[in-house]
């Protein structure tokens, strides 16, 4: 949710800000904005909606933007409405300060009245106003604006991404973090400061991550990093991202999320990449190496969110199934204030497309406090979940843009297989012949899909007219496909706006049958698997009662199967079938989106990376 992008260094900063926003709105927003100083003064310039509704502002304005350093913001809403007003950056009461703000300060209320109590007045809604004018109090008795920063946010509260702008040093920016994304970029004679790397890769492959507990003064040719409690100075290391800017172009495209669908037979190459040993029958997973607890768990529990929970909760019966260890899958928002009762010998696994999502990162503290072995699953090297789990294995799918998530699934279920198969050889559950084979029929996946792709989206179009006129539907799966039955609904609700849910086929008879009448739509995921004849009996049990049915299944299993028109699922070995019906689900949802012209790579209330609760 929201994007900060800051610079600082020896070219007009607005062009490059907007640059950088752009780049940004992907993750959803509302509102935007840019702030900087010049002439002495603070120049802000904000606008409701869409990013063209800034663009046009800025360039009406008559006045030259000549400033090198400055701030820019698209702004999710939290406190108060989408508006002018509310929108990012903001300016202290004393025109002194300009600041941008990720995430909630939850004791805003209490600093609110405090400062009221002084005199200060509030023209907007926003947690980010408040804590502003606080750090404009403190610098009245700080030495200098790098302290009254730090005393600021010594009293803050929350979670937050912060990019401050001062007037007196209009070429500096002051930044810090908490539980939220924020990346230094080091350029030449240039810096940045961004909450996605995205927004400057196109100037800059060197970065810097800041953790928690640390701020940081950015110049054109310095980035300083100071420990919070004492403003001490530390050296950081500066690291390089691999892939590039144009990574995260559409490359021909109508949308980021057909082209990153389409990405996924790479995405598995690359998740794969120098982890398999075909000849020696085995996984090679380095990151496990040196924690006891990590080569034979004696108990996993999966902690995630949304997509990545029904990662999870498909690659659990894997972990069961052939690594022979007891596995639970947990929703992170509901872990985090149950009181769970962990034990260290557990193993979790924490799952997270961007490491940053707000209540994962929680559930992280809570086993660790249990001394509990964590290992991370993540997309993004850096990112907070990465430097908070004792071990993280990185999916390797690349930047996803589209706010829908898709590839990031097939690399987290991917690299779920991958631990499977790694303790089966651990735990001797899976012969070293039946290992071998896996692994071989793991490796020709990619291939097999991007040889069928091109028909499974032709098909898709037909049946995603079907879909598109529903009111409500229900998917169904057993096994493996409840899981990326949730995944469809999550899908399909995402980005056509039409009501949606999923169900294990089995439980349908315990209540939701009564819905069904010739207006409900189902649809039911039947794959030649070991759960085929049961979940075939659920669907007549649906035709029984004149509910329509479209059915994703195998061309000779659904040929029986009483349904108004059928997606083919390529043949695939068990159990390797949910990455071949993935996105023939993924498909159905954005054909059906584009369809009824619906946002598909931005849809409405949705941000990419949810970093507060």
């Amino acid at each position: 949710m929201c994007g900060i992008i800051a610079y600082t260094g020896y070219q007009a900063a607005t062009p490059i800000i907007v640059e950088g926003l752009r780049r940004l709105e992907y993750r959803g927003y509302d509102s935007s904005g840019i702030a900087f100083v010049q002439q002495g003064q603070f120049r802000c310039i904000k606008a409701p909606g869409k990013l063209n509704a800034l663009v046009d502002k800025l360039y009406a304005n008559p006045n030259p933007m000549l400033a090198t350093c400055g701030l820019g913001h698209t702004r999710w809403a939290t406190h108060g409405a989408p508006s002018e007003a509310n929108a990012h950056p903001h300016i202290s009461n004393d025109r002194k300060f300009s600041m941008v703000h990720n995430g909630i300060i939850e004791n805003y209320r209490e600093i609110k009245a405090e400062l009221t109590s002084k005199g200060y007045k509030f023209f907007s809604d926003t947690d980010t106003e408040v804590l502003l004018n606080l750090i404009a109090e403190c610098r009245k008795t700080a030495p200098d604006n790098l302290s009254a920063f730090q005393r600021a946010i010594k009293l803050a509260h929350g979670t937050f991404a912060l990019v401050l702008l001062c007037g007196d040093e209009p070429d500096t920016l002051y930044a810090t973090r908490k539980s939220a994304p924020l990346i230094a970029g080091i350029g030449e004679h240039e810096n940045f400061v961004s909450s996605d790397v995205t927004a400057f890769l196109a100037y800059t492959r060197k970065v810097i991550f800041p953790d928690e507990g640390e701020l940081i003064r950015i110049t054109p040719n310095t980035c300083t990093v100071f420990k919070l409690d004492n403003l001490a100075a530390i050296q950081k290391e500066t690291q390089r991202i691999e892939w590039d800017a144009q990574s995260a172009q559409k490359g021909g495209f109508k949308h980021f999320m057909l082209k990153e669908i389409c990405e996924q037979p790479a995405v598995l190459r690359s998740a794969l990449a120098g982890r398999l040993d075909l000849a020696g029958g085995r996984v090679v997973l380095p990151e496990l190496e040196g924690l006891k607890s990590l080569k034979k768990p004696e108990r996993i529990r999966i902690i995630a969110c949304g997509t990545s929970y029904n990662a999870g909760l498909w690659g659990s019966s894997l972990l069961e199934q052939w690594g022979n260890i007891p596995c639970t899958v947990e929703i992170a928002s509901e872990f985090r204030y149950r009181k769970p009762l962990l034990s260290a010998k557990e193993l979790v696994i924490l799952i997270s497309q961007s490491g940053e999502t707000a209540d994962t990162l929680a559930a992280v503290k809570v086993a660790k406090s249990a001394g509990c072995v964590t290992l991370g699953l993540c997309n993004v090297v850096g990112s907070s979940l990465a430097r908070e789990t004792d071990r993280v294995i990185y999916t390797q799918a690349g930047p996803e843009i589209s706010v829908a998530s898709t590839k990031a699934l097939c690399s987290q279920m991917a690299l779920l297989a991958l631990l499977a198969l790694y303790w089966a050889r651990q735990t001797k559950t899976l012969s070293g012949e039946e290992i071998q084979k896996h692994l071989f029929h793991f490796e020709q996946l990619a291939d097999l899909l991007e040889k069928e792709l091109p028909e499974m989206r032709e098909e898709a179009k037909d049946f995603a007219v079907r879909a598109a006129s529903a009111r409500n539907i229900f998917f169904l799966g057993r096994g493996r496909s409840f899981a990326l039955a949730l995944e469809g609904a999550l899908k399909f609700k995402e980005l056509s706006y039409v009501h949606a849910e999923a169900y294990a086929a089995g439980e349908m008879k315990h209540g939701p049958i009564a819905l069904i009448d010739p207006e409900f739509l189902t649809i039911a995921i039947a794959p030649a698997d070991e759960m085929f004849a049961k979940t075939f009996s659920n669907i007549e049990e649906i035709a029984a009662r004149s509910g329509p049915i479209l059915a994703i299944a195998d061309k000779q299993g659904g040929k029986n199967i009483r349904s108004e028109q059928q997606l083919n699922i390529p043949r695939v070995p068990e159990p390797f079938t949910g990455f071949a019906i993935l996105p023939l689900l993924q498909l159905l949802s954005y054909e059906a989106a584009t369809y009824l012209g619906k946002d598909v790579d931005q849809p409405r209330n949705l941000a990419k990376s949810v970093t507060v609760e």
